[in-house]
């Protein structure tokens, strides 16, 4: 559980600053004691999340977009033989349209970038979103390089720590380990 919510915290955080990118309408809002001015979000946000790693993070930033919709896609890597080489599994997608809407893509690590592109590959189907944020824990450099090829020019990054290198088989080192594994338990 300390795991899960020390996730869903770094969303958070994340979704603040994140929020500052937003844009805003400035409307009136009527108080039982008076009237103030509010900033609005303008951004019709969509939360799409990879399952089942990302559910904490989702959870942290809809704390703060509350009003948001929600996607969830599930995307994992296929090792045949336990070999270095793999392959991105894209089996489940549950999406409102996004055509013209702000889209949060949610994944905890950021290792080698094949599982995001592959989801975006996904989410086209569903519309062209105005613009992308991709919220992650931990990336790879090498994994931000390949989403910056892989991924339109309006699309932002926020990612809470960067570490440099990668093992033979693609995963962050050091990392925090399965962040899947670590929230809800070994797979069976």
């Amino acid at each position: 559980m300390r795991f899960r919510r020390n996730i869903e915290r770094i969303g958070e955080v994340l979704g603040y600053e994140l929020s500052k990118k937003l844009n805003y309408t400035t409307e009136k809002v009527t108080t039982p004691l008076g009237v103030k001015n509010v900033n609005l979000p303008d951004n019709e946000i969509v939360l799409c999340s990879i399952l089942r790693a990302g559910l904490p993070l989702h959870d942290g930033l809809l704390n703060y977009f509350d009003d948001a919709e929600n996607a969830f896609i599930s995307a994992y890597r296929y090792h045949p033989n336990n070999s270095k080489d793999f392959e991105i599994i894209v089996e489940y997608f549950a999406s409102p349209p996004i055509d013209n809407k702000t889209v949060l893509l949610i994944d905890p690590m950021l290792a080698t970038g094949r599982s995001l592109v592959s989801v975006y590959s996904a989410l086209k189907n569903y519309g062209t979103p105005k613009e992308i944020h991709i919220v992650s824990v931990i990336g790879s450099l090498d994994g931000i390089d390949y989403i910056k090829n892989h991924f339109p020019v309006n699309t932002s990054l926020w990612i809470a720590d960067i570490d440099k290198d990668l093992n033979d088989k693609g995963y962050i080192i050091p990392g925090l380990g399965d962040a899947g594994d670590l929230a809800f338990g070994q797979k069976m």
